[in-house]
């Protein structure tokens, strides 16, 4: 597991503007929620990091996983 950040861009589900997210590389696996910086919606960040690698996917609160 790596300690460093990760800056990542996302599309909200919401309204479909980029924004830009840091990703903690110290946790492998973890699902947490972060308001959208434009339409302030509350958006489900599902992230997985493997050597040096980070897998994410945004999710809107009803959307099912």
């Amino acid at each position: 597991m790596s300690g460093k950040l990760f800056e990542e861009t996302v599309s909200c589900p919401y309204c479909g503007e980029a924004i830009n997210v840091l990703i903690d590389g110290s946790v492998e696996q973890q699902e947490y929620i972060e308001d959208c910086q434009v339409c302030c919606r509350p958006i489900v960040f599902k992230v997985r990091v493997l050597d040096d690698a980070v897998s994410l996917q945004v999710y809107s609160e009803n959307e099912s996983t």
